[in-house]
C-alpha cells in the first residue's frame, strides 16, 4: 500500500474510533446522571467508587472495541494474517507499549502506527472524561469543609 493510501486508511479508522470513543462516552453522560440522583443518599465514597467504577467500566469497553476494530483492519487490509497476531499488534501498537516482536510488513508501518495515535488520543479523552466526573462529584465534598463555620479563637491568616 502506497504512503498516501495507508495516510488515508489510518486517518479513516482513526476518524471511526475517535467517534466510537466520544460517542459511548456520550451515551454513558445520562445514565451516570440518573445513577448519581439514585445514590444521593449513600455515603460519598460509595457513590464516588460506583460512578467512577461505571465511568471506567464504559472506557474500557470502548477502548477494547477500538483494539478489534484495528485488529480487524490489519487483517483485512492483508498486513497481518492471524487473528491473535492482529489482536497482539493493536493491543500494544493502541496502548503505545510497542514491544516489537511482531513488525508489519512495510507497506503498512505507517497505517499501524496510526493505532498508536488513536490510543494516544482516546486515552487522552479517557482521562479527561474522569478527571471531569471526579470534579464534578468532589465540589460538594469542598464546599461542605469551606461552609463549616470557624471555631472560636481560629483567626484569619
Amino acid at each position: 500500500m502506497s504512503q498516501s493510501g495507508q495516510v488515508l486508511w489510518g486517518s479513516v479508522v482513526l476518524s471511526l474510533c475517535a467517534i466510537i470513543h466520544v460517542g459511548l462516552l456520550a451515551v454513558i453522560i445520562e445514565p451516570l446522571e440518573t445513577l448519581g440522583r439514585w445514590m444521593r443518599t449513600r455515603r460519598r465514597a460509595t457513590r464516588t467508587a460506583i460512578l467512577t467504577g461505571v465511568a471506567f467500566g464504559m472506557i474500557v469497553f470502548s477502548h477494547t472495541v477500538q483494539i478489534w476494530l484495528w485488529a480487524y483492519f490489519l487483517m483485512w487490509m492483508g498486513a497481518l494474517v492471524e487473528f491473535y497476531d492482529a489482536l497482539y499488534f493493536s493491543l500494544v501498537t493502541y496502548t503505545t507499549v510497542g514491544y516489537g516482536d511482531l513488525i508489519l510488513p512495510v507497506e503498512f508501518r505507517v497505517f499501524g502506527a496510526f493505532g498508536g495515535i488513536t490510543g494516544i488520543l482516546c486515552f487522552g479523552i479517557s482521562t479527561a472524561f474522569l478527571v471531569s466526573q471526579v470534579s464534578s462529584i468532589m465540589p460538594s465534598a469542598i464546599d461542605q469543609s469551606f461552609d463549616s463555620k470557624p471555631r472560636s479563637g481560629d483567626k484569619d491568616t
